[in-house]
């Protein structure tokens, strides 16, 4: 698939299969086993055509886009991410995920980058991140750019858009949605983390997908969310907290989001460390609860149902969300107080893009 990369070195000794592209809708929920016989939904509508609603298209407001651009932007960037920018320059790799940590090797910022079509001098990307963060991750730029030749700029004239199919049998893999009007799309690109994140679309904000999407129609950003928790996948800093959250325990690896063989970055030490003993005890997972949760915090405890510590909640939708679990008690009902003092049961599940060697013990 066009667009989606692997950085080099991050799969040593790991046979790491995609999972399909899963569709969405509110409107029709499908149940699908997981592992260790749990359940989870998955958010799905049967498309017995092909006109218009094969795909979702949905406004991501979240997510903003930073320029970068001039000679300096490979080795600048090089530097302070996890991923090697230098797939980028390769034929037929025009999207990358990452992150960028702090020098305890702690996540700071979760990023994905874009080529840029028409680049001065060919060097030059987009970076899309959490707009929550935007401002941080300026300064956290700023801060290493010393006197490389980098340009960066914020882009407040674009909107990022994620595209997803319907495709609701497991056993499809949805071909990428021709548009009519490419030359509009500043990015069209395969979800770099995996293929059932769909496609990346970046437009000028006066752009409406539905006219170069045909087989489009527009969806819910909630719905985004809850397909995101559903599968387990983290995204800004609500899922990946500033400073507290761990690369390795937030599953970059399986995302494509780090090369271990690039060299140095800030944040290697540890990360690399971590990854070379092979021992994670911990990882950010699916969590469904047994009813929706509406007063839950961040860092909720999570026990076994013999009050052992089985790890946190992270955040969520409903009933949906992500923990980060404790693998030894990955496949037990778990418990845990919501801020009006009710307890909730909850339980996790393996994503099945995941690698399928993955020990959970």
């Amino acid at each position: 698939m066009a667009g989606l990369c692997f950085a080099r070195g991050a799969f040593t000794g790991l046979a790491v299969k995609a999972g399909k592209h899963k569709g969405l809708s509110a409107a029709l929920l499908l149940r699908v086993a997981a592992p260790a016989k749990i359940l989870v939904k998955r958010y799905s509508q049967d498309s017995g055509n092909n006109g218009r609603g094969q795909f979702f298209c949905y406004h991501l407001p979240h997510r903003t886009l930073l320029k970068l651009q001039g000679p300096d932007t490979s080795p600048f960037l090089q530097g302070i991410i996890t991923n090697d920018v230098k797939l980028l320059e390769e034929p037929g790799c025009a999207a990358m995920y990452s992150h960028m940590l702090n020098v305890q090797g702690r996540t700071l910022y979760d990023i994905l980058l874009y080529s840029l079509k028409e680049a001065e001098g060919g060097h030059g990307v987009f970076l899309e991140c959490d707009s929550a963060v935007e401002n941080s991750i300026l300064k956290h730029l700023k801060v290493y750019k010393i006197r490389r030749k980098v340009t960066i700029s914020p882009c407040p004239e674009l909107s990022v858009w994620a595209v997803l199919s319907q495709q609701s049998r497991p056993d499809q893999e949805a071909s990428k949605p021709e548009l009519s009007a490419p030359e509009k799309a500043l990015v069209w690109e395969a979800d770099p983390r995996t293929v059932q994140m769909g496609w990346r679309l970046v437009l000028e904000s006066q752009v409406d997908p539905l006219e170069i999407i045909p087989s489009c129609q527009k969806g819910d950003t909630e719905d985004y969310h809850r397909h995101r928790y559903s599968i387990g996948l983290p995204e800004g800093v609500n899922d990946l907290p500033p400073g507290v959250a761990l690369p390795l325990e937030s599953n970059l690896v399986y995302m494509q989001g780090i090369s271990f063989s690039k060299g140095c970055y800030i944040g290697q030490e540890l990360t690399a460390r971590t990854h070379h003993t092979g021992v994670i005890r911990k990882r950010l997972m699916p969590v469904r609860f047994s009813s929706p949760v509406q007063q839950l915090g961040d860092g909720a405890v999570l026990q076994t149902q013999s009050g052992k510590p089985a790890g946190k909640h992270r955040w969520g939708v409903g009933e949906l969300g992500l923990g980060l679990i404790r693998t030894a008690h990955a496949k037990e009902v778990l418990t845990m107080k919501s801020s009006d003092a009710a307890t909730v049961t909850l339980e996790a599940s393996v994503p099945d893009w995941w690698p399928k060697d993955v020990k959970m013990n």
